[in-house]
């Protein structure tokens, strides 16, 4: 009897770990939700990257609109001046000179924090990647150095927004 106790207790173990067969209808209704899921995940996944996009355009032309926002508002205070000096009542040369280097300084001081520099190379070597010959003269420097600069030129963060015009010393023959 125990024997037969013991036969019926293996196969009711058996019987519980086998899986139970699912029907072909309960296969296919359960991969059919499993790609309706998937489906919705790509779409809300493409949906994601689309707004990702989006946005990030929005901000490259934010930023393209409003890139010289702060630059603007410094030069404001120089315009400022320029407009108190032109509004003066008693214009004397003395006066105007005074508000103009003061316009001046205000000026440089924009420049400065916006790291526009100054190309005033005058005795250097003359370099074509900052300098524009206008002409070459005899002069008494060694040749190819500039001996007169005819209009500043300037650089911003070190890259040449405009190159200095100059003359340039050449060889004597």
């Amino acid at each position: 009897m125990q024997e037969e106790q013991q036969s019926q207790e293996q196969e009711t173990t058996a019987d519980q770990q086998q899986p139970v067969e699912m029907t072909a209808e309960e296969k296919i209704a359960e991969l059919e939700a499993q790609i309706a899921e998937q489906q919705a995940a790509v779409l809300y996944a493409k949906a994601e990257g689309e707004n990702i996009r989006r946005r990030a355009m929005e901000d490259i032309d934010k930023a393209r609109k409003f890139a010289l926002e702060k630059f603007a508002g410094e030069l404001l205070a120089v315009k400022d001046s320029m407009d108190a000096a032109l509004n003066v009542d008693n214009a004397s040369v003395e006066n105007y000179k005074n508000g103009v280097e003061l316009t001046a300084k205000q000026l440089l001081s924009v420049f400065e924090k916006f790291n526009i520099a100054e190309i005033n190379p005058a005795g250097e070597k003359f370099d074509p990647n900052k300098h524009q010959a206008i002409s070459a003269v005899e002069a008494d420097a060694e040749p190819n150095t500039v001996v007169q600069v005819l209009q500043k030129g300037y650089t911003l963060n070190e890259r040449v927004l405009r190159p200095a015009l100059v003359m340039v010393a050449k060889a004597k023959n």
